[in-house]
């Protein structure tokens, strides 16, 4: 599994910060690259440079605490690439994770680093605004647990000079969930939380 998180199992309230990890990679590898939901993961992927952080936050000002740390940790470290900051505990309500989403961009402001990073967001619940809770393209932006996905500005400005049409991006992958289905995302999802022992 690749992975930058050097901390052992969060044990003390009852996470395993382990298996947590290995569910996202699991997501992060049969749904975002087999799928080819975005072409640009894989290559870090093979580089080992996406870093998998557990945080045990229960409240909001927990959480703002843990991004701060991996927000700094990126601008010191330039080889790790993005950071995936998993929430097993916290936001658990869709629209409590949503309406966090304004604190992690004031914070971005806050510490100067707006323009530098930016935060995509995924949650087992996911819902784009004006679909309905059982329509197939959530799921291109549904994951096990919430996360929030730190992204370096500078790597998406490469990203897409690279890429013919990002704009196609989004489009291909709504349709590729259509296709795909309900019923068949549900149950790859769901085999994401297998974790071998």
């Amino acid at each position: 599994m690749k992975k930058n998180s050097p901390e052992v199992d969060q044990q003390s309230k009852g996470i395993d910060s382990i298996s947590v990890e290995k569910q996202v990679d699991n997501w992060l590898t049969s749904i975002v690259i087999d799928l080819n939901l975005c072409p640009f993961a894989q290559r870090e992927y093979k580089r080992n440079s996406i870093r998998f952080k557990t945080s045990i936050a229960e409240n909001e000002q927990d959480i703002v605490s843990d991004l701060v740390v991996e927000l700094s940790l990126l601008s010191r470290q330039d080889e790790i690439e993005t950071s995936l900051l998993i929430l097993p505990i916290a936001l658990a309500e869709f629209e409590d994770f949503n309406d966090f989403l304004g604190l992690a961009d004031t914070l971005l402001e806050e510490m100067n680093l707006d323009g530098v990073f930016q935060i995509a967001s995924f949650h087992p619940d996911y819902r784009f605004a004006g679909t309905s809770n059982d329509d197939a393209e959530n799921y291109t932006n549904r994951a096990p647990y919430p996360i929030l996905h730190i992204l370096r500005e500078s790597s998406l400005d490469w990203a897409i000079d690279e890429h013919p049409d990002t704009d196609q991006i989004p489009l291909d992958n709504i349709a590729l969930m259509n296709t795909l289905g309900v019923k068949h995302m549900r149950k790859i999802l769901a085999n994401c939380s297998t974790v071998d022992n």
